[in-house]
């Protein structure tokens, strides 16, 4: 979201359909009340929004979605109508990262069986795979990455995506507070450097369900 965010033709928003699964699902979130004070949680009046006329400057709107956000009574078809490009991370990187903020995690909660069956979806539809990156090639070589992706996309690559300004922005949640301390603090992408620490015992199963679905989506990632 900071690199499509440093771009003059870009407006950006930030995970739109958060409100609506956190009034939906109950889930504990840091900060859950004030967000579904603040935000719409009527997740087809969040798409009116999503797939109308691009916000005023820009040609571009880049919308950062959580795949888990996409909850199973949500109608996707609205999603056909965007250009689609999917982020992953290493199980084993991201779940040790995920329980600093939610201890116990679930399947649905780290959003790769979401991503799966939404990229089979858009797999069907137009008969092409819709990009993949991942996150550790994108922090070792972010201009090569990135300018595959905006390639496969149709958009000029841009060499402003590749540093801006630290601190917050207008159009971070408000949840920001609550997850974005490393965000805030950075001013480009960072190399790569792998996570040490072990996995908790008790979230090698929930590994072990991630990990034939995370594979399954790498086998498509973007090769700049």
């Amino acid at each position: 979201m900071r690199s499509w965010g440093s771009r003059e033709d870009t407006v950006v928003v930030d995970e739109p359909l958060y409100a609506h699964y956190l009034k939906t699902t109950g889930r504990a979130h840091p900060g859950r009340d004030e967000v579904i004070a603040q935000y719409e949680t009527d997740w087809r009046t969040v798409v009116k929004h999503l797939t109308g006329p691009i916000p005023e400057g820009a040609s571009i709107y880049y919308q950062k979605h959580m795949a888990h956000h996409l909850l199973p009574e949500m109608d996707v078809d609205w999603v056909l109508d965007l250009r689609n490009a999917f982020l992953i991370r290493d199980p084993r990187e991201m779940l040790t990262s995920l329980v600093e903020f939610l201890p116990e995690p679930m399947l649905s909660d780290t959003g790769l069986p979401q991503q799966w069956r939404l990229f089979q979806r858009l797999q069907n539809e137009y008969d092409v795979n819709p990009p993949v990156i991942v996150a550790r090639d994108v922090l070792r070589a972010p201009r090569d990455v990135l300018s595959a992706l905006c390639d496969v996309l149709d958009v000029p690559f841009r060499d402003s995506m590749l540093s801006w300004a630290p601190g917050p922005r207008e159009a971070d949640g408000i949840w920001a507070k609550h997850w974005y301390d490393s965000v805030y603090d950075s001013t480009g992408f960072q190399p790569y450097e792998p996570k040490d620490e072990p996995l908790p015992d008790r979230l090698h199963d929930l590994h072990d369900e991630c990990r034939p679905l995370y594979d399954k989506l790498y086998a498509h990632r973007l090769r700049p």
